[in-house]
């Protein structure tokens, strides 16, 4: 393959490596790039989740020796400190003649070198039944959130239940005895030792087939001490509500059942065209690239490498890590790759459910607690690794002699690439110089605004919708209806191309947002930029009796904010490392969530006044709407809704650069007010005054619309001074009033 990847000029993207999913050896290959960068390549890993489990961990975790961080690692983090793009979005399909990933509801992301590790998944769909009546033992992911309601359940039976895990594997008997372990102790501690679940071991074949026969016979005599029972030669042909259905005849009841069967691979690589082994995974040579595509390469268990076959097992997937990442290096670089041969024997430590492991290697095995700490100090090495890293890799710096880039109109995007996007897009590259819009019906006020951002996230079409979210927020704000918007958007210089895909993608997120809002992309302009920003002037329309202004506000109305704070402080935590990825992916979701549906509603309310939350943080347009208002507001802090993480974050210290001029305003409140009130809030949500005795259908109707956080937070009154002020308390009780007083 010839190179891909060449000295750039300046700070230029001249190629484009794609990981698809964050298994053991993709973890690998970002910590690589991060420690050392390849000039001109840009990273970028697509994962379904922003948490990678480590497998090895996994029954420590499910007998409750780990908690869910302990063995789990940061993939934003970990994407951060490589300077890699993070897109979270699950793969669907590869386009290998457009060189693209296709992508679960979202535009495909291009590459250049690609490489796959998304791991396996217990054959499920063979067995009729088996996906919609057991828990599949992988995704990892998926278990563990799964764990938790079996736990849960457990706890509050009133009977003993019976837990079945089906697959007779060093897997399926290490979850088997970490179940017991857990359940076990959990109900001993409650009082309730007489309800410990039965736990069942159902396999097809004989226990531990692939394993020694002196490894079995440990098992063997642990299961029983343990009395888990073990069912042996019970091929599962059915699984039915509450009943595995043997092959036989026999019928095995549950109440969960835990499937960790031979593992299988994603569908979706059937319609590839790559060539695959008998059970659909990807086959790879020794280099661990396609047999057949030398762009694409794959790792873990979704590779089959054709000279070496071994178990899918996660030592294969940590040991192929290095030799991974050598190769796409090479590959970027034109290269050839080189073979990589895996040992045949290994060190196998298996856990009892208990700080207890069995270890075995060719013919050896031993047994003891001496296993478990050997297990458990390996795997926390593993994952320090990837957990201990810094927050992130400065940019680099154009080389010496790098040719400077041009500003003014010399910074516009190349024709070429902004026709192509146009294109991709459909719509007019060819129009005029200026938008010719008719102006609204007669009777009918025009409505303007306009909002621009710097990228806070490396996923260009998730980083449009919020741009667009956030510019129509205001238009939202004011009980308007969108018509038309035009675009600014900035894009990194780079390949033609890549420059193309950067723009098409942050347009098309844009543009899907502003199409489902009812308004129409109709122009913008477009320039080079040391990094992406996108911005959007909205024009809308309202009748004049539907106006919403921040001086719209009544005494007696309910002051009703439709989403939580905290994306301001969150995103500031993501910047310097120290935000969970779990927390920073909610805020992103939250900031996705368009506002159109939540206007309506508060309209539908009785809304008067209302406005969007936005940089001046809830604190801040408070004050703005109580002094347009010459009202005073009585405000709950309690009841102020909050994302996931952002109370961490500010307890921990972390601000916002926009905080510190927030809190000036806090002088205008009779106490100390909370800081995340201060918190300077991206697409954040609508806060508006609604009659008191609507209050509470509109909050129930937003949660209906999906706005599961959105609350009652304060109370108008009369303002008491000459000048208005925020009251920090408890909220009157709302008022007993005439029924027509709520009547549209």
């Amino acid at each position: 393959m010839a190179p891909v990847s060449g000295a750039a000029s300046s700070n230029e993207t001249t190629a484009e490596l794609v990981l698809v999913g964050g298994g053991h050896s993709h973890v690998q290959v970002l910590k690589s790039f991060g420690m050392r960068p390849m000039p001109g390549v840009r990273l970028t890993l697509v994962t379904r989740d922003v948490e990678t489990p480590y497998s090895g961990m996994l029954p420590g975790f499910i007998a409750g020796h780990y908690d869910h961080d302990a063995c789990h690692i940061d993939l934003m983090r970990l994407a951060g400190f490589a300077g890699a793009r993070l897109i979270h979005a699950e793969a669907a399909g590869l386009d290998r003649a457009n060189r693209a990933v296709l992508l679960s509801g979202r535009p495909p992301v291009r590459y250049d070198v690609l490489s796959l590790d998304i791991g396996s998944t217990p054959r499920a769909h063979d067995v009729p039944g088996a996906a919609e009546h057991a828990t599949a033992v992988k995704p990892v992911d998926r278990l563990a959130g799964r764990w938790a309601a079996v736990v849960e359940r457990v706890r509050a039976a009133d009977r003993r239940l019976d837990v079945v895990v089906v697959g007779g594997g060093a897997a399926g008997v290490e979850l088997a005895l970490s179940i017991d372990h857990r359940l076990g102790g959990l109900m001993a501690a409650e009082g309730k030792a007489a309800l410990r679940p039965r736990v069942v071991l159902v396999t097809r074949g004989r226990l531990l087939a692939n394993d020694d026969a002196r490894v079995r016979d440990r098992f063997d005599r642990l299961l029983a001490e343990r009395e888990v029972e073990v069912l042996t030669d019970a091929e599962v042909a059915a699984v039915e509500p509450g009943a595995l259905v043997c092959a036989d005849g026999r019928r095995i009841a549950f109440d969960e059942a835990l499937w960790a069967v031979q593992a299988g691979a994603a569908p979706w690589l059937r319609r590839t065209g790559l060539t695959l082994d008998e059970r659909g995974f990807v086959a790879v040579d020794a280099t661990l690239r396609s047999v057949d595509d030398d762009r694409v390469f794959a790792a873990g268990d979704v590779a089959a490498v054709l000279e070496h076959p071994r178990e899918k097992a996660g030592v294969f997937a940590v040991r192929q890590g290095p030799p991974l990442t050598g190769n796409l290096r090479r590959a970027l670089s034109g290269r050839p790759p080189v073979p990589f041969a895996p040992q045949r024997n290994y060190l196998k430590l298996i856990s009892t459910g208990e700080r207890y492991a069995v270890a075995s290697r060719g013919g050896f095995s031993a047994e003891g607690r001496w296993a478990w700490w050997l297990k458990d100090r390996i795997d926390r090495r593993f994952m320090a690794k990837f957990q201990d890293v810094p927050a992130m890799t400065p940019k680099p710096m154009p080389g010496p002699g790098a040719e400077p880039r041009c500003a003014g109109c010399g910074a516009k995007v190349p024709a070429g690439a902004l026709k192509g996007a146009l294109r991709r897009l459909g719509l007019d590259s060819g129009a005029d110089d200026a938008a010719v819009i008719e102006p609204p019906p007669a009777g009918r006020l025009t409505v303007q605004t306009v909002d621009f951002l710097r990228a806070f996230t490396g996923d260009p079409y998730l980083f449009g919708r919020i741009a667009a979210n956030h510019a129509l927020g205001d238009i939202h704000a004011m009980g308007a209806e969108p018509s038309t918007a035009l675009a600014i958007a900035c894009v990194p210089p780079g390949r033609p191309d890549i420059v193309e895909d950067d723009l098409f993608q942050m347009l098309r997120g844009g543009l899907d947002v502003l199409r489902d809002a009812g308004a129409l992309l109709v122009g913008g302009h477009s320039a080079e930029a040391a990094e992406p920003a996108l911005g959007f002037t909205v024009t809308g329309s309202v009748e004049p009796g539907r106006l919403l202004r921040k001086g719209g506000l009544r005494p007696g109305d309910r002051l009703i904010l439709t989403k939580p704070l905290g994306t301001g402080v969150l995103l500031a935590g993501a910047m310097r490392g120290r935000a969970r990825a779990r927390w920073v992916a909610g805020a992103l979701a939250a900031m996705d969530q368009p506002s159109g549906p939540a206007a309506r509603c508060l309209a539908e309310h009785g809304a008067g006044g209302c406005t969007d939350v936005t940089g001046f943080g809830l604190f801040g347009h408070l004050v703005e709407m109580m002094a347009a208002s010459r009202s005073d507001i009585r405000l709950d802090a309690s009841a102020v809704p909050a994302l996931d993480g952002a109370a961490e974050m500010l307890e921990a210290g972390v601000r916002s650069t926009l905080h510190p001029g927030n809190a000036a305003a806090a002088p205008h409140a009779d106490g100390a007010v909370p800081d995340l009130l201060f918190d300077p809030q991206t697409a954040g949500g609508l806060l508006a005054g609604v009659p008191a005795g609507r209050a509470e259908a509109c909050v129930a109707a937003l949660r209906s619309l999906g706005y599961d956080h959105a609350a009652v937070i304060g109370a108008v009154e009369s303002a008491a001074g000459s000048e208005p002020r925020i009251i920090l308390g408890n909220l009157p009780p709302r008022p007993s009033l005439p029924n027509r007083e709520f009547r549209r």
